[in-house]
C-alpha cells in the first residue's frame, strides 16, 4: 500500500509466469452496462486515458466493445472521431484534462524516464504500441469451465475473436460456484493458453480462501503459477482480511470490482453516511473516495458507469486515475481517513457468492 500509488502495478505473467507484467490500477468495467451502450462508454473512458478494460462473457458485450477498440487501435483516438462528434465540447474538454492529469501524475509517480499511458502517434503507425498499452481482462463464466481443457481453450480463443485484440492481457475464472474437478481443469487449461501466448496471465474472481488451496495445491512449488489476481467485491464495509492475508502472503494482487450500490435501503446506513461526510470534506464524490482507498489499499480496481446521463459519462472520468489524481489538487487520503474508512468494515453481504458489495 501507499499514500500515492503509481498507475501501474506489477503482477507475474507470461510464459510460465516468469515475466513480470504492467497492469493499470484502475480500469473500466462493463458490468451491467448495456450493450447498446458499450461503444459510447468505451470511447469516452479512452479519451479520458482509460486503459484497461474489465470485459467477460456473462456480460454479453464482447463484440460491442470490440468497435471501439478496433478503431482506437487501428487509428487512435482519431478514430473515434465520429463517436466524439456526438458528445458535447464540455464534456470532451473534461475528459481530455483527466487523461493529462493521469499522465502527469504517471510521471510524478513513476519517473521522466517512463514511457507515456497513452502514445501520442494517431494513425495506423502506432496500431502496435496502442494495443500493447492496452490492457484487456477478461472473464469465463460457469457454464465454459469444464472437465474438458479442449473446450476450455476453444472459449478463450472465441472470446479473442470476438474481442479483435489478438491476445487477452489476462483471462480469469469469474467464479468458483462449480466443482473443484471443473475448477481445477478450468486453471490448468488457461495457464496452458497462457504458456501458449494466447493470454498474457490467468486470474481468478470472487474466490475464497478454500479455491485458493486448490489451486496452491494443484502447482505445488511452482508458484509462478499461482493466480495474478484475485477479484473480489471490495469496500470499506467488507474488506475480506481473510482472503486478502492468503493473497498477500502468497504474492497474489488483490482486485477490487464494481456490484451492487452502497446506498441502498438495505445498505449499512449508518457507515455510509461516515463514508459519504469524509467524501464531501475532500471535495469529491463518494465513488471517487472508495477508489481512492482502494488504490491506497494496494488494490487494483474497475469501477463502471453507464453513458445515458450527464451524470454517468462525467463519472467515468471521475473514477478514472486521472480523476482521482486531479492537476494541482493533493486527494491523497492521511492515515487518519484510511482508519476511519477501514473502521468501517461490517461483511456487509449481497449475492449468492457471499459478495459483500464494491461500489
Amino acid at each position: 500500500p501507499s499514500l500515492d500509488p503509481s498507475p501501474l502495478m506489477p503482477i507475474r505473467g507470461g510464459r510460465k509466469g516468469k515475466a513480470t507484467i504492467q497492469i493499470p490500477r484502475v480500469g473500466f468495467s462493463l458490468y451491467k452496462t448495456a450493450p447498446e451502450l458499450v461503444p459510447r462508454c468505451t470511447a469516452i473512458a479512452l479519451r479520458a486515458g482509460v486503459r484497461h478494460f474489465d470485459v467477460a462473457s456473462l456480460y454479453g458485450s464482447n463484440a460491442e466493445i470490440a468497435v471501439p477498440l478496433k478503431m482506437y487501435i487501428g487509428n487512435g483516438l482519431k478514430g473515434l472521431e465520429k463517436v466524439y462528434k456526438e458528445e458535447k465540447d464540455e464534456l470532451l474538454e473534461i475528459l481530455d484534462a483527466t487523461s493529462l492529469a493521469g499522465e502527469k501524475h504517471a510521471v510524478e509517480t513513476i519517473g521522466f524516464g517512463a514511457k507515456p499511458l497513452s502514445p501520442t502517434i494517431d494513425g495506423s503507425a502506432g496500431g502496435r504500441q496502442r494495443r500493447e498499452r492496452l490492457f484487456i481482462s477478461h472473464k469465463i463464466s460457469n457454464s465454459e469451465q469444464s472437465t474438458d481443457a479442449v473446450s476450455v481453450r476453444r472459449s478463450v480463443k472465441k472470446a479473442i475473436a470476438e474481442l479483435g485484440v489478438g491476445y487477452l492481457d489476462m483471462v480469469s475464472i469469474h467464479s468458483p460456484l462449480t466443482d473443484k474437478e471443473r475448477r481445477l481443469t478450468t486453471y490448468q487449461a488457461l495457464l496452458e493458453l497462457r504458456d501458449g501466448g494466447f493470454v498474457k496471465s490467468v486470474s481468478v474472481c470472487n474466490y475464497g480462501v478454500g479455491p485458493l488451496e486448490e489451486i496452491a495445491a494443484l502447482v505445488g512449488d511452482n508458484v509462478e503459477d499461482y493466480p495474478a489476481i484475485n477479484q473480489l467485491e471490495l469496500s470499506p464495509f467488507n474488506q475480506h482480511a481473510d482472503v486478502v492475508n492468503w493473497c498477500n502472503n502468497n504474492g497474489v494482487a488483490v482486485g477490487c470490482s464494481a456490484w451492487s450500490k452502497l446506498s441502498g435501503v438495505d445498505g449499512p446506513a449508518d457507515e455510509w453516511a461516515v463514508l459519504s461526510d469524509l467524501a464531501k470534506t475532500k471535495g469529491v464524490t463518494k465513488a471517487q473516495l472508495l477508489v481512492r482507498w482502494s488504490l491506497q489499499k494496494g488494490y487494483v480496481c474497475v469501477p463502471r458507469s453507464g453513458s445515458k446521463s450527464k451524470v454517468e459519462r462525467l463519472a467515468i472520468a471521475e473514477n478514472s486515475y486521472g480523476g482521482v489524481n486531479p492537476v494541482d489538487t493533493n486527494f491523497a487520503l492521511s492515515q487518519e481517513d484510511m482508519k476511519i474508512l477501514d473502521g468501517l468494515d461490517r461483511s456487509y453481504k449481497a449475492g449468492r457468492l457471499g459478495r459483500r458489495d464494491g461500489w
